[in-house]
């Protein structure tokens, strides 16, 4: 393998029930709306192995444009397992991590404007790094850190 293949990671894609929902919570954190499609056909199949896929998708993403999200409704098939209650120490995806310039307001936000609830607490690691985890839009779960010093 050569060297320096990877040029990037691309996207993370989390299935939804409501992209509105979904999309006001991601915008509440900071990220913008890249815009939206409909994505089906026989070749969307091929990439996912979900034979006669509908799906609609909005990209989201940061400010600095360096990380996305891509928000994704099953139209067909429907969706066939939930994941987004389990714990923190389950196998797979756990969390995406945003960091953030004050943690007490957005915090407070989240939890005021999209119902969001704290896991744990807001922490102090080693005054580096204020942490916390957050149950946001839909249960999606969050991590959100504020930088305390270089």
């Amino acid at each position: 393998m050569a060297q320096n293949e990877l040029l990037r990671m691309d996207n993370m894609s989390i299935v939804v029930e409501s992209l509105d929902t979904v999309i006001s919570f991601f915008e509440e954190i900071g990220m913008k709306l890249e815009g939206r499609a409909r994505i089906e056909g026989e070749w969307a199949g091929k990439v996912t192995g979900v034979e006669s896929q509908v799906v609609e998708i909005a990209m989201m993403v940061t400010p600095d444009g360096h990380s996305k999200i891509e928000l994704s409704k099953f139209l067909n098939p429907q969706v066939v397992s939930d994941h987004r209650t389990a714990p923190v120490n389950s196998l797979g995806y756990l969390r995406i991590m945003f960091t953030v310039k004050n943690i007490d307001e957005m915090v407070s936000r989240l939890i005021d404007k999209h119902g969001a609830s704290l896991v744990g607490e807001v922490v102090n690691y080693e005054n580096i790094y204020r942490l916390c985890y957050m149950r946001g839009a839909e249960g999606i779960l969050i991590g959100l850190a504020e930088q305390l010093s270089k």
